[in-house]
């Protein structure tokens, strides 16, 4: 991941910090909590398991 990655959120969020950052790098795509930003986690996937990852959003697997 780039040292300085351009975090992203989904516009569907409007002014909300409760949603899921987006960073696309040459290592590859990572994800966040964007309640958290700097101080959190950051997952980082290969191109196939992000892939896969939002097939399972889409479908509405890790719907609440």
């Amino acid at each position: 991941m780039d040292q300085h990655p351009t975090w992203r959120k989904s516009t569907y969020s409007g002014n909300l910090n409760e949603c899921v950052e987006l960073a696309v790098g040459v290592d590859g795509p990572a994800v966040r909590d964007s309640k958290l930003g700097e101080s959190g986690p950051v997952l980082r996937l290969d191109a196939a398991a992000f892939a896969s990852f939002l097939d399972a959003v889409k479908a509405g697997r890790h719907d609440r």
